[in-house]
Order: structure tokens, then sequence, then C-alpha cells
């Protein structure tokens, strides 16, 4: 078991939403507030020691949830980039393990997330959540894979690392993440 207090949430924020079209996708109404903040409040009761978003082009305020913002500047590098800089603040806060998170994930729960922190078993960890058939975020590495995942660019070696690992099934539409307004439209309406 993985202790959250060792822990660093890395909350990715900083995709270009182009499949999502012109507007700020992180802020587009979802269930009463911005979709951004779905799962910024689901785990808000999860003792993190440091929660960290990395950013580009939002105007989600995630400083005000007590999030420590670092940009991102180079989105066209991908995912792995953004991993990468989320990682090296939590090297940088000491911590054991890391958390990754989707901004664009609003039905993740924290009883999920639990399971993933129970199952992690020390630096060597890799546990990522699944639909029953892939592998995706929520994913907890442990501080053995720190190195591996910065300075990264693209999206396939965290890809080929989650693949590595245990997977925690989560409850039917949890993961499901919003790349298009029609992926918002089918969640309102489900």
């Amino acid at each position: 078991m993985t202790r959250a207090e060792d822990t660093a949430l890395v909350l990715l924020a900083a995709g270009a939403s182009r499949r999502f079209g012109a507007g700020d996708k992180l802020i587009a109404p979802f269930d009463g507030k911005p979709l951004g903040l779905h799962a910024v409040a689901a785990l808000a009761s999860i003792p993190f020691a440091i929660r960290i978003a990395v950013v580009s082009g939002t105007a989600l305020d995630l400083a005000a949830h007590g999030f420590h913002c670092v940009p991102n500047h180079r989105q066209a590098d991908g995912l792995a980039h953004s991993i990468g800089l989320g990682v090296q603040a939590a090297r940088e806060a000491g911590v054991q393990a890391v958390l990754i998170a989707l901004a664009d994930m609003p039905r993740i729960t924290a009883a999920h997330v639990g399971h993933l922190l129970a199952e992690a078993d020390g630096p060597d960890a890799v546990v990522a959540s699944s639909n029953g058939e892939v592998a995706m975020p929520p994913v907890l590495f442990g501080r053995r894979h720190f190195d591996a995942l910065s300075g990264r660019t693209g999206d396939a070696g965290p890809r080929a690392l989650i693949r590595t690992g245990k997977s925690i099934i989560a409850a039917a539409g949890e993961l499901a993440d919003v790349d298009t307004p029609e992926d918002l439209a089918r969640l309102t309406y489900a």
C-alpha cells in the first residue's frame, strides 16, 4: 500500500482540446460546475502530499483549489511532456509516488483512487485504472519510475509503462473522458 500522504496528485490540464472545438473544454458547464472541477472535487478528500496541475491555456483557476500549477509551454510535445513536468514537480516535493489523473474525467471517484493506492506496493509500483479492456489513467507510479517518466515527448512511453503494471477495474462509466462536445452531451444525458 502507498499512503496518499507520500503521493503527489498530478492533474493533467494542458491538452490542446482540438477535438472539442474552439472553447476551453475544462470550463464547459457540466452538472452545475466547470467540467475540469469534477475530478478536483472528487479527489479533494484524499490527503495527497501535494496537488500539482500541469496547465496550458485554460481559464480554470486550479490554484484556487489548492494546486501548484506548472505551465506547459510545449503542449505539442504530447501527453508525455505534461507527465514529465508534473513528475519533476513531484520529485522536487520529495514524494514516493505520483498519481496521474486527467482533468477531463469528471466521473472519477475517491474510492477508485483509494483502490489504486491500496494496490501500489512500493517504489516499483505501476497501478493503472481499467475499463475491463484497456489500462488508462488515473495511474499510480512509484518513485523508481520518475526518471522514465521525465523528459519524454509523445504519448508512447507512458502507455508502454502502464501496460507493465497492475490494472484495477473501475465501475462502469467512471473512466469516461471528454474529448468532444458529443462526449460531454452523452455524459450529461447518461
